[in-house]
């Protein structure tokens, strides 16, 4: 890239009016990373040929703003890109700006207008299935999901995203048929050993769940969520001290998770270690004070170490918080839990 700028710099001074060469310069600046050079190369360009309807600038400019972080002037420049001419590049990089300011709603109506100019496009309804699954809308990520698969059967991404729906539905043996297609294409993808990894967790089968996501560790080390689940499982399993590495481990890369924290209060009360076992449930209290789950196993806690008032006082906050609940949340109550919390409630009154 290096070489290629140089010499269309060459060619400039012998041609200093030649629009596609100073286009040519300006995209090696972009490929080399230097955003704010190339956007002033590119205004140059329109300046020196007295063209204000290319598309290619627009939208060129437009991916150097969204690299700057410069969202609102990125969004000028494909919006403006889009009024000269519609590409399907143009409503996907508008879309991804949109999708980093967290602006889902928006980023959704962008890729919906870009299927009305191109319907089968593959891509599209896949980052549309994507995002409707970000939003919790699995039902229309789905539909979108299962559109682009019948474009292009053999898309790892749209396949991954669609056998994660399958698995939240608890038809683990369909999700693991999907994966396999999958893992054809992208043997590599620490995504991919994740949800298998804990398709087979699901399932119970707990040797293969730990090798699946020890190889999606080792595929990707810097991602908490494996770790978290790596931890789930160990904990599962009555593996105390794998349990507590890993979920230390996912805890370094995002302190942020309450249920990361229970699983470590759990995992250091098993070990028999009841004050780092308090800490570790207070720190997820601070983060989430609505998980029930938190409270009661902090209650169960508190029972063992004998303060019983204590346990008390987490045990009705856990009875407050469950009959908060909606009507759909109460009929899907797990019935081990509810009988734990009247075990408890018995043993402390």
């Amino acid at each position: 890239v290096q070489d290629s700028l140089q010499l269309f710099q060459a060619a400039t001074v012998l041609n200093p009016t030649n629009l596609a060469n100073l286009k040519q310069v300006a995209r090696s600046l972009y490929l080399l990373g230097k955003h704010s050079v190339a956007i002033s190369v590119y205004d140059e360009t329109e300046k020196t040929s007295g063209v204000a309807s290319d598309w290619e600038i627009w939208h060129n400019k437009g991916l150097c703003y969204m690299y700057l972080k410069r969202h609102s002037d990125a969004i000028k420049c494909f919006e403006r890109a889009n009024q000269l001419q519609r590409h399907d590049t143009t409503f996907m990089q508008l879309a991804r700006v949109y999708t980093l300011m967290k602006n889902f709603e928006k980023a959704i109506e962008v890729y919906l207008e870009a299927l009305e100019f191109s319907p089968e496009n593959p891509e599209v309804l896949t980052a549309v299935g994507l995002l409707f699954l970000r939003l919790r809308k699995n039902f229309k990520a789905f539909e979108y999901l299962g559109n682009s698969l019948t474009h292009d059967p053999v898309n790892p991404k749209t396949i991954l995203a669609a056998g994660s729906i399958i698995q939240d539905h608890g038809d683990f043996e369909v999700a693991l048929t999907k994966y396999r297609i999958s893992a054809l294409k992208t043997p590599n993808s620490a995504e991919l050993w994740n949800n298998v990894g804990i398709c087979f967790f699901d399932k119970e089968k707990y040797v293969a769940a730990i090798a699946c996501l020890k190889r999606a560790v080792f595929l990707d080390p810097f991602a908490w969520l494996i770790s978290y689940n790596l931890g789930l499982v160990h904990l599962n399993t009555g593996q105390y001290a794998s349990a507590f590495h890993y979920l230390s481990s996912s805890i370094n890369l995002n302190p942020k998770f309450a249920p990361a924290y229970m699983c470590l209060g759990i995992a250091l009360s098993r070990m028999k270690d009841p004050h780092n076992a308090r800490q570790a449930y207070e720190k997820a209290i601070e983060l989430d004070g609505e998980d029930y789950m938190t409270r009661l196993n902090f209650a169960a806690m508190l029972n063992n170490s004998g303060e019983l008032d204590q346990a008390r006082l987490h045990l009705r906050e856990y009875n407050r918080l469950v009959a908060s609940l909606d009507e759909e949340a109460q009929s899907n109550f797990d019935d081990d839990v509810a009988k734990t919390a009247k075990d408890l409630g018995r043993v402390l009154a």
